[in-house]
């Protein structure tokens, strides 16, 4: 058998080495991928199955989604465990930051919450001027009222609006079930009572559900969300590159504007705010 032999000259062979290794090296920069935590609000919605392959197609990362409550995403954060966290709690978003977790937080976009139940609407809500008073006539009849009970952004701002009339909920009516918003929507539905959901993940379930939208509009029931990197500093193996990157795309002109077209029942379900002082 014939054998040939190969002899590439030493210059030759450095340069073909640099050459793999720069292809290597941009093969994983446009395959790299990043862990970001965000609410189930937002995945429920559908949001980040219509904004993420777009982002893709833009900067070749790929993100993998772990769509939890706020207070586990920001946990997730402060261990290390992901990249990025997209979430709707102010006050506790505030505290990542400071206390060296996160780099910085920036708004995104807002929607807000609303008070679904039955259509009947034992306690009367709908006539309500205010949440508060809303909330009240909820307590005073004893009719029932599913709580997310997860340490969520959404379950935050209900003990929020609960302390508002100096009340810790308890009692057989008061369920806290530790689900997530659509797995809450089914339970109330299923029990015929009212709940707090976040106008996105309601628009998202509604057709599958005998609730009706009974209360909505008050300033109290805002909600901002915010995304912010994991610092580098704390973890160092985190993806702060690529972080970076999906947080400049989102409060791009390109995101934004993303943002504002999505709609579900033909009706926007959040407001970009990056330009937007304050949120």
């Amino acid at each position: 058998m014939l054998t040939r032999h190969y002899f590439f000259p030493t210059g030759l062979l450095l340069c073909a080495c640099l050459l793999f290794s720069f292809t290597a090296f941009a093969s994983s920069e446009s395959g790299s991928r990043i862990r970001l935590a965000t609410t189930t609000s937002t995945q429920n919605s559908g949001l980040m199955e219509y904004l993420l392959p777009e982002f893709k197609k833009d900067s070749t990362i790929e993100v993998q989604v772990i769509a939890v409550g706020t207070g586990k995403a920001l946990r997730l954060g402060r261990e290390g465990d992901v990249d990025v966290v997209l979430v709707h709690a102010r006050n506790a978003e505030q505290d990542f930051v400071d206390a060296g977790y996160g780099v910085e937080r920036f708004g995104v976009m807002y929607n807000d919450f609303v008070l679904i139940g039955p259509h009947d609407d034992p306690a009367q809500i709908a006539s309500s001027q205010s949440v508060a008073e809303a909330l009240e006539k909820i307590r005073r009849s004893k009719s029932a009222f599913i709580s997310r009970g997860d340490d969520s952004g959404t379950h935050k701002k209900e003990l929020f609006l609960w302390n508002m009339i100096d009340y810790s909920p308890q009692g057989e009516w008061y369920k806290s079930v530790g689900q997530g918003m659509g797995k809450v929507i089914q339970i109330a539905n299923e029990l015929g009572a009212y709940t707090m959901t976040d106008r996105g993940t309601w628009l998202a379930y509604m057709s599958k559900s005998n609730l009706a939208l009974l209360y909505q509009g008050d300033p109290p029931l805002f909600n901002p969300y915010g995304i912010i990197a994991v610092s580098p500093e704390r973890h160092a193996h985190t993806n702060y590159a690529g972080a970076t990157s999906l947080i400049n795309w989102l409060i791009s002109q390109k995101g934004q504007r993303l943002i504002g077209e999505f709609k579900v029942q033909d009706e926007q379900l959040f407001i970009p705010s990056a330009r937007q002082s304050g949120q």
